[in-house]
C-alpha cells in the first residue's frame, strides 16, 4: 500500500470522526519505524484496512445521524396539525439543529445575526440621537424673543445631557467611557480587561453615547460603536446556545470580535469596504486572511440593513449614500491642481500630529495638575465646565454666528460637500451661515473652534468617539483651501473650451480624508469618503494626500489611538522601524534570568510558598534546579487544584482507626479558621480575615486534633507532609509554551509577538530553561529603557508577566481623569 494512498484516506478520515486521527497517528508512527519481511507488510495493510472500515463505519454513521435527523422533523411535522407548543418547540430545534447549523454553519449565522442586529442598534441610536439634537434648536428657535432665556437654554439643554451621560457610566459601568477601539486593539492582542465586554458596559455605552452625542459636543460615534459590535458579539457567543462553540474557542472568538470592529465601522457610515479595512488598520498588527470573509460579510448585512432601515421608514427612496455629490466628472480637476493636493497633504499631516500631541497635554494636564483647579474633586466638574464653555462659544447670537454654531456636524458636513463655490452659491441655507463677514472668516473660526473643543471634548469621562469631528474638521479645513484657490483661480489653472472651474467641494473631500488619516495613521480612510459621497472623481487627489498626511504625521506623532494606549499604560508593542541601535542586539541582552519555577523535585512545602507570595498566573516547569530541563508550564489554577488534591488524599488515622482530611476547618472567633495542616498545604491563601492579612493558625492549636493523637505528634506528621514531593501526575501541563532561544534577534522576537500576540515567551538553550522575556521587555528596549550593556539580573521576577497581563479596569489609567 503506497504511502501517497494512505495519507489521503487518512485526511478523509480526520474529517468524519474525531476517534479516526488516533487510527492515522498509529499508522503513521508504525510506518515510521523501520521494518523487515512479509510480517511487516501484513500488518501495514491490516492497519489500512481498519482505517478503510473505521472511514465506512464513520460516513455511514454520519449518514445515519442525517436520516434520523430528517425523520425527526418530519415526525414533528405531521404532528404539527395537532397544534401544541410542545411539537412546535421541537419542530424549530430539529429544524435549527440539524439544518441551519449544521448545513449553513454557525459562523456564517453568527456574522449574519451581528450585521443585523448592529445595524437595529445603529439605526435606533442615529434617530435618538437626532431627535435630541433637534430638540436642542427647536427650543432655540421657539425663544426668539427673550434672549436670557434662549441663552440658559442653549447652554442649560447639553448640560443636563452631559451630567445625564457621566452620571450613566458611573454608575453602571466606568468601562463605558472613551472610545474602545485603544482597549479592542488591545483585546485582540491577547490581553484580558475584565468586565469590558459586559451588558452593564453595553448598557451604559448605548445610553451615555446617545446623550452625549445629543449635546452637540464635537465628539463622534464610529469609536463608541465599535465597542458596542463587540460587546454584542461576546454577549452571543455567551448567551445564544448554538453560539457557544465560537465563545468557548479563544480563537474564534477572537476573530469574530475582529468581524464586530468591522461591522461597528461600516454601520455608522453605510461603508462596509472603508470600515472592514479602517477596523483592520486601526485593531490589529497583522491580520488572518481566513477571517477576511467574515468581515466583510458582516460588514455589508449590516450597511444593507442599516441603509433599507430608511427605505422603510420613508426618509429615502432607495439605497443611497449619506453625503451624495455631484462633482463633474469630464473635468474633476487639473493636473497641476495635484501639486495643491500635495501641499494640502502635508499640512493635514502636520495638523494631525497636532491634534495628537494637543490631546495627550490635555490629559497629562488635567491629571497631572487638576487637584490644583478642584478637577479631581468631583467627577462631574470637569466635564460640565468643558460644555459650559463650547456652548457659550457656540451660541448663535453671539460667537456662533460667525461659524455656523447652529448646524450639527453632519449639517456641517453637508455644507462643507456642496459642489459650488460658497461665493458663488445660490443655495440661501449656506448664505445665511457663513456669509457673514465672509466665508473665510467664518471657515477660520470653525476650524480653529472645531480643533480646540475636540481635543477636550474626547477626554470627557463620557462614551465619545474622535473619527467623526476630525473628519468634519479635515472636510473644513479642505473647504477653506478650495475657496482660496477658487478667488485665486476664478476661471481654472487653465482656461479651455470645458467646463475647468476649480470645484472647492473636491478640495473638502480630499482634506477630510487626508486630515482624519493622519490623526489615525489610516490609508483606508480614502475608501470611507468614496462610500461616504459615491463618486471616486478625485481618487487619485484623495490617495496622495493621504499617503503624504500619513507620512509626516507617523513622523511626527503615534496615532491617536496609540497614543490613548500609551496614557492609559495598557500593553502594546511599539514599532521597530526607526531604531537603528537595536540591529545587533539579542533576546539575551533583556531577558529576565530571576526565574521562579517548578520541578519534579519540589516538595509541597515550596509550591505552597510559591502560591502564598506570588500572583502569577503560570509557571515554567523543569526536571530538577540543577540540569533545568524544561518541560513545559502550568496554569496556576491547575497548580492550585494539584494542591487542593494533596489537601484532600493525604489523611491522619487516630488510634480509633478514623481518617481525619487535611481541609477540615474549625470555627474561631465566629469566622473560618485554618488548622495547622491546612495552613501548612497552602488553603490560607484563599482564607482572609477582615484586616486583609493571613490569619496565622500557628497562633492556636486546631480544636480538630484526632484523639489519642497528642499535639507535638500532630505537628510532626505535619511537618513531615510539607517535605513529599509534589504530584504533577494529575495536573494538566502545556508542553509546548512558545520558546527562543537565547541568539534570537529582538527584530525576529518582536515580529513574533506582533504576529502571534504573545504576552511572554520562555528563552532556552540546548533544552535548558535559561530565562523569560515578556512583552514589558520589549517594549522598553525599544524605547529606550533598558540599559544592553548590562544583563537583566535581580529585579522585578520574570514571571511578572502572568500577573500584569490580566488588567482590572480600575487599574487603568483612562484618558479622562483618574
Amino acid at each position: 500500500v503506497s504511502t501517497q494512498s494512505t495519507g489521503s484516506l487518512s485526511d478523509s478520515c480526520c474529517v468524519m470522526c474525531e476517534s479516526t486521527p488516533l487510527l492515522v497517528e498509529e499508522r503513521c508512527d508504525s510506518g515510521g519505524r523501520e521494518k523487515s519481511g512479509e510480517q511487516d507488510e501484513e500488518v501495514l495493510v491490516m492497519d489500512d484496512r481498519r482505517i478503510e472500515r473505521q472511514h465506512s463505519d464513520n460516513f455511514n454513521h454520519h449518514q445515519n445521524t442525517q436520516l434520523r435527523a430528517r425523520l425527526d422533523i418530519q415526525d414533528n411535522l405531521d404532528d404539527h396539525e395537532d397544534g401544541t407548543e410542545e411539537t412546535c418547540y421541537r419542530t424549530c430545534k430539529s429544524w435549527w439543529k440539524y439544518y441551519i447549523l449544521d448545513t449553513i454553519g454557525d459562523d456564517w449565522l453568527f456574522c449574519l445575526l451581528l450585521g443585523i442586529s448592529m445595524a437595529l442598534i445603529s439605526f435606533a441610536m442615529d434617530f435618538c440621537i437626532l431627535k435630541l439634537q433637534e430638540t436642542h434648536v427647536l427650543f432655540y428657535n421657539e425663544l426668539t424673543s427673550v434672549v436670557p432665556l434662549r441663552f440658559l437654554l442653549w447652554v442649560g439643554y447639553p448640560l443636563l445631557c452631559v451630567i445625564f451621560s457621566v452620571a450613566i457610566c458611573q454608575i453602571i459601568s466606568q468601562n463605558a467611557v472613551g472610545s474602545g477601539i485603544p482597549e479592542m486593539k488591545t483585546i485582540l492582542r491577547g490581553i484580558v480587561i475584565h468586565n469590558y465586554l459586559t451588558w452593564q458596559t453595553l448598557i451604559s455605552k448605548v445610553i451615555g453615547l446617545c446623550f452625549s452625542m445629543g449635546s452637540g459636543l464635537p465628539i463622534g460615534k464610529e469609536g463608541p460603536f465599535v465597542h458596542i459590535a463587540c460587546i454584542m458579539s461576546n454577549l452571543l457567543g455567551q448567551n445564544v446556545k448554538g453560539f457557544k462553540r465560537i465563545f468557548s474557542n479563544e480563537t474564534r472568538n477572537v476573530e469574530m470580535l475582529a468581524a464586530a470592529c468591522a461591522v461597528g465601522v461600516s454601520c455608522t457610515f453605510a461603508a462596509p469596504i472603508g470600515g472592514v479595512l479602517f477596523s483592520i488598520e486601526v485593531t490589529a498588527t497583522y491580520f488572518a486572511v481566513r477571517n477576511y470573509w467574515r468581515g466583510f460579510f458582516t460588514a455589508v448585512c449590516g450597511s444593507f440593513v442599516f441603509r433599507m432601515m430608511d427605505v422603510w421608514t420613508s426618509n429615502e427612496a432607495t439605497i443611497t449614500t449619506l453625503y451624495p455629490t455631484n462633482f463633474s466628472v469630464e473635468f474633476p480637476f487639473d493636473p497641476l491642481e495635484l501639486v495643491a493636493f500635495s501641499l494640502m497633504g502635508l499640512l493635514a499631516g502636520l495638523g494631525g500630529a497636532t491634534f495628537v500631541y494637543m490631546h495627550r497635554r490635555i490629559v497629562f494636564l488635567i491629571r497631572n495638575h487638576g487637584h490644583k483647579i478642584f478637577l479631581h474633586k468631583n467627577k462631574f466638574v470637569y466635564p460640565c465646565l468643558v460644555t459650559v464653555v463650547v456652548m457659550v462659544i457656540s451660541f448663535p447670537d453671539w460667537l456662533g454666528h460667525f461659524m455656523g454654531g447652529k448646524l450639527t456636524q453632519k449639517d456641517s458636513l453637508q455644507h462643507m460637500f456642496s459642489d459650488q463655490s460658497w461665493s458663488v452659491t445660490t443655495d440661501e441655507d449656506i448664505k445665511s451661515v457663513w456669509a457673514d463677514p465672509n466665508i473665510f472668516v467664518s471657515l477660520m473660526l470653525f476650524i480653529i473652534f472645531q480643533f480646540v473643543c475636540t481635543a477636550f471634548c474626547v477626554s470627557l469621562p463620557v462614551p465619545a468617539g474622535v473619527f467623526f469631528p476630525i473628519f468634519v474638521l479635515g472636510a473644513a479645513y479642505g473647504r477653506l483651501f478650495g475657496e482660496a484657490m477658487t478667488s485665486w483661480f476664478p476661471n481654472g489653472i487653465h482656461e479651455g473650451p470645458l467646463n475647468m472651474n476649480i470645484q472647492p467641494g473636491g478640495y473638502a473631500v480630499v482634506g477630510a480624508a487626508a486630515f482624519s488619516g493622519a490623526v489615525t495613521h489610516t490609508i483606508s480612510t480614502s475608501v470611507i469618503v468614496f462610500e461616504l459621497t459615491g463618486q471616486i472623481s478625485h481618487i487619485i487627489p484623495v490617495m496622495i494626500a493621504v499617503l503624504i498626511a500619513n507620512a509626516a504625521a507617523q513622523w511626527l506623532q503615534p496615532s491617536i489611538y496609540d497614543s490613548i494606549i500609551q496614557i492609559k499604560k495598557l500593553p502594546y508593542l511599539p514599532e521597530i522601524t526607526k531604531h537603528t541601535h537595536l540591529s545587533n542586539k539579542y533576546i539575551k541582552d533583556i531577558m529576565r534570568r530571576d526565574i521562579i519555577f517548578c520541578s519534579y523535585e519540589s516538595t509541597v512545602r515550596e509550591i505552597q510558598e510559591m502560591i502564598r507570595t506570588t500572583d502569577y498566573r503560570s509557571f515554567p516547569i523543569v526536571d530538577n534546579s540543577n540540569r533545568m530541563t524544561f518541560l513545559g508550564s502550568i496554569q496556576r489554577v491547575k497548580l492550585e487544584r494539584a494542591l487542593d488534591r494533596a489537601l484532600e488524599y493525604n489523611k491522619l488515622q487516630s488510634p480509633d482507626g478514623s481518617y481525619h482530611d487535611l481541609k477540615d476547618l474549625d470555627k474561631y472567633g465566629g469566622r473560618p479558621v485554618v488548622d495547622n495542616k491546612a495552613a501548612i498545604f497552602g488553603a490560607i491563601t484563599r482564607h482572609h480575615n477582615k484586616g486583609g492579612t493571613f490569619l496565622n493558625p500557628m497562633r492556636d492549636r486546631a480544636t480538630s486534633v484526632p484523639d489519642g493523637v497528642t499535639v507535638q505528634e500532630y505537628d510532626r506528621w505535619c511537618e513531615s507532609q510539607l517535605d513529599k514531593r509534589m504530584d504533577f501526575s494529575r495536573c494538566p501541563m502545556d508542553g509546548a509554551p512558545f520558546q527562543l532561544v537565547e541568539t534570537t534577534s529582538i527584530y525576529k522576537a518582536h515580529t513574533l509577538f506582533g504576529l502571534l500576540s504573545l504576552s511572554h515567551a520562555y528563552i532556552t538553550n540546548v533544552g535548558r530553561l535559561v530565562g523569560v522575556v515578556t512583552l514589558n521587555e520589549i517594549q522598553e528596549v525599544i524605547e529606550g529603557r533598558i540599559d544592553l550593556q548590562e544583563p537583566q539580573e535581580a529585579g522585578v521576577s520574570s514571571t511578572q508577566v502572568h500577573a500584569s497581563f490580566e488588567l482590572d479596569p480600575q487599574h487603568i489609567r483612562h484618558v479622562q481623569m483618574k
